[in-house]
């Protein structure tokens, strides 16, 4: 492939949702970090009269003209690295490695539940156990968390932060999903286990919601824990989660979203997994769950706020190595 000795021209394409823009942006970042480059985002959507249609079936001409168009005009370079997400941008990546001529290096992260072939590269979670010589597996998906990004949010926070106690305890709620749900009475149940937990260490507590979380469970927990020392942050105002992460002492992670568990795992810091009622067998998650006890990262939560060391995962960078490489680049 016949790339410039320039600073990469990368473009990030997504539906725009934000934990799916991010594994791609996450995968771009971290390329950056190892060679110089240019970032360029991209959201896309479809009409709704085609956006049922297989993706064989899509053109561009499809395409919502309220998004960004994915392709440079006429006269523009294309990309020299195309990273794309979601079942959206699938027909784009498709093109962008025919129209690109051989100069644009197509990466597509997760399963495309298509031939591999059709990508230069694949980043795929191991736990959806995609195999074909194209495909780099890593535990989790790609994402944005790093010790320097966490490092650079804490400040903007440290008026509410750095005057709690220790131990604190990050605690990522999730949601209802094809295969897990939360019910009011599971969210109390959780609820009571998490309080007792923070106050037999005499912690304090930081609190997110997932946008999954339903009304109803998010208001038991909300009701029930607010007595605790800490910050449940209530969605208003700039999101702490990365500062949370970076102060936090233990993470408790409900089992639901397989990016929380593998974010909460590039921390270091002990990743304890909440259970929430299954609404069909785990299977990945399971299988991720297990790679993360392999790894010494994550562990059932029993209750019990204990504390352990394992090395901090950094898969999303071990993708941007293989890239590179690759690419020619490295």
């Amino acid at each position: 492939m016949e790339i410039g000795s320039g600073p990469l021209r990368i473009q990030v394409v997504s539906d725009g949702r934000v934990g799916m823009e991010n594994q791609a942006l996450g995968l771009a970042e971290a390329v950056a970090r190892l060679k110089p480059a240019e970032i360029n985002v991209k959201r896309v959507r479809w009409r709704r009269a085609f956006d049922w249609l297989p993706v064989g079936l899509k053109s561009p001409g499809m395409l919502d003209p309220a998004g960004d168009a994915p392709f440079p005009a006429d006269g523009q370079p294309w990309p020299d690295l195309w990273i794309a997400t979601g079942r959206a941008t699938l027909p784009l990546s498709l093109a962008a490695r025919r129209l690109g001529d051989g100069h644009t290096f197509v990466v597509q992260t997760q399963d495309p539940r298509i031939d591999p072939a059709g990508f230069d590269l694949i980043v795929a979670p191991a736990h959806d156990g995609l195999t074909a010589p194209n495909v780099v597996s890593i535990t989790g998906s790609p994402h944005r968390i790093t010790p320097g990004a966490l490092a650079a949010a804490a400040p903007a926070f440290a008026d509410r932060l750095d005057a709690l106690s220790r131990p604190r305890v990050a605690v990522l709620i999730g949601g209802r999903s094809k295969a897990f749900d939360l019910t009011e009475d599971h969210a109390l149940a959780l609820a009571d286990r998490i309080e007792a937990a923070v106050r037999a260490v005499g912690g304090t507590l930081l609190l997110t919601f997932s946008r999954r979380t339903p009304a109803l469970a998010r208001a038991a927990i909300t009701t029930r824990l607010s007595d605790l020392p800490g910050w449940i942050w209530d969605g208003t105002g700039p999101n702490p989660m990365f500062a949370f992460l970076e102060t936090a002492d233990h993470i408790l992670v409900t089992e639901d979203s397989a990016n929380m568990a593998a974010e909460a795992a590039s921390t270091g810091k002990p990743v304890h997994i909440l259970p929430m009622i299954a609404r069909k067998a785990p299977g990945k998650f399971a299988r991720l769950h297990a790679d993360l006890a392999e790894r010494g990262a994550a562990r059932p939560f029993d209750g019990v706020l204990e504390t352990w060391t394992y090395q901090p995962l950094a898969e999303t960078d071990r993708a941007a190595r293989v890239i590179l490489k690759r690419m020619g680049r490295l």
